[in-house]
């Protein structure tokens, strides 16, 4: 892949990750998309810190707290989720 390419392809991820973020302010959505990440990855201690910062950022995050729930079940606190 060139640089010209890598540049358009970045440019272009970059578009799209805009496109998803809509509305949400930069570090909520950043926050969200990595406590995702990491719940995906099996991590989700690291998930449920990550989620209640964007919970933090914006009380109205209903995904966030669904999240946050998903991943409170994961490590069995199930008063919390």
């Amino acid at each position: 892949m060139t640089d010209d390419q890598k540049k358009q392809l970045e440019q272009q991820l970059w578009n799209i990750a805009n496109t998803l973020r809509g509305k949400m302010d930069a570090d909520e959505f950043r926050d969200y998309i990595l406590g995702f990440i990491f719940y995906k990855s099996g991590e989700p201690l690291k998930a449920i810190k990550c989620f209640e910062k964007a919970i933090q950022i914006n009380q109205n995050n209903l995904d966030a707290y669904n999240n946050l729930g998903m991943a409170l079940s994961e490590i069995k606190n199930y008063k919390k989720s």
